[in-house]
């Protein structure tokens, strides 16, 4: 069956009607989710729902765009459970229906992959602050994933339909959601970028996004691990720059002894602040651990390996070791990311 096309709505106007009156020469299914919008824009949503056809669900008060493509998600999930996935859409113009066809057609050809609706942020029409905080958001998103995603912040993306209970998993409802969504498939699916076009209808004043609130809603999770892993490095350096010189001393048996007593203490913060604050893993803490154990282990090893090698350079022994562990960051990430918080997280819950 067609993927079906979820369309959150918060207070929308005719240019919503306009992609209905589009839309219908297509046979995609479309759930819309009116998301608590005051009684007078009612009428336009009983025009999708009388003469388009359209299902609609709706949300007693305005919970968030997160919150309503995880409600339509869910509902395109009962109702059409042959259909191939879902095609996320939004409701102010910026999507044509040649591009919603375009991504539907991909997630069909390929199943397995997370479609990303790709605009060209170098035209001269893109407003500064949304061409700016999209190269700002994808090169923190390469940087934290590995993962090359030159339009993170589009609204229309084809999500394959076996990855329904991922979607509900991420307890987010508002525009940090998609973040967190995008963040969550690039351990788990390969991306697909198709190109759209680049639409902002009158410098997009029709948004509901707000630049700064919005915008440190969807660096949340960056700066959660960002903070724990500086916070772990911290207690790591301080406590093996305390160690080598109160206790052990530089030696090469010095410098092992010290780095294994210092990633103790600061793997152990690691583990359980990112388990429980950064990823919300909810599965098997034994499992995890052993996996992380892994890691560290090898980590640590390296760490050692390198600072040893480094420590004839005219550098105080703790800067050499800041260096080396700071090159070790972003590899470590990856690797908890994919290998070892991955699979289930804790459960969707909703959130006014």
């Amino acid at each position: 069956m067609k993927p079906i096309v979820i369309i959150p709505a918060f207070e929308p106007d005719e240019k919503l009607l306009g992609l209905a009156e589009a839309l219908s020469t297509s046979d995609l299914p479309v759930v819309v989710v009116n998301d608590g919008s005051r009684p007078e824009y009612q009428p336009i949503f009983d025009t999708l729902e009388s003469k388009y056809g359209y299902s609609l669900c709706r949300h007693p008060v305005n919970m968030g765009k997160g919150a309503a493509l995880k409600t339509g998600i869910r509902y395109a999930a009962e109702h059409f459970p042959e259909s191939s996935g879902y095609i996320t859409a939004d409701a102010d113009g910026q999507h044509s229906v040649k591009d919603i066809l375009k991504v539907a057609e991909a997630l069909e050809n390929h199943p397995g992959s997370l479609v990303i609706g790709t605009r060209d942020f170098n035209q001269k029409a893109v407003p500064f602050k949304s061409r700016w905080g999209n190269r700002i958001t994808s090169f923190v998103f390469r940087l934290s994933t590995g993962r090359r995603c030159s339009d993170t912040q589009t609204g229309l993306r084809g999500i394959p339909k076996q990855f329904t209970e991922l979607c509900l998993s991420i307890p987010e409802n508002r525009y940090e959601y998609e973040m967190n969504l995008l963040l969550k498939m690039s351990s788990a699916a390969e991306f697909l970028p198709v190109p759209i076009s680049t639409i902002y209808l009158e410098h997009n004043r029709a948004s509901h996004f707000h630049a700064v609130r919005d915008s440190l809603r969807i660096y949340a999770n960056l700066i959660k691990y960002s903070c724990v892993s500086l916070f772990s490095a911290g207690l790591d350096l301080a406590a093996f720059a305390l160690l080598t010189v109160g206790l052990f001393g530089s030696g090469t048996r010095g410098i092992l002894t010290s780095t294994v007593i210092a990633r103790l203490l600061s793997g152990g913060l690691n583990f359980t602040l990112n388990k429980h604050w950064v990823f919300r893993s909810k599965n098997r803490s034994s499992i995890e651990a052993w996996r992380y154990l892994a890691l560290f282990c090898c980590q640590m090893l390296l760490s050692w390996l390198l600072v040893t090698s480094l420590s004839s350079l005219p550098l105080p022994l703790a800067l050499i070791k800041l260096l080396v562990d700071s090159a070790l960051f972003f590899l470590s990430f990856h690797i908890q990311r994919k290998y070892i918080f991955r699979g289930k997280m804790r459960g969707w819950q909703s959130t006014k």
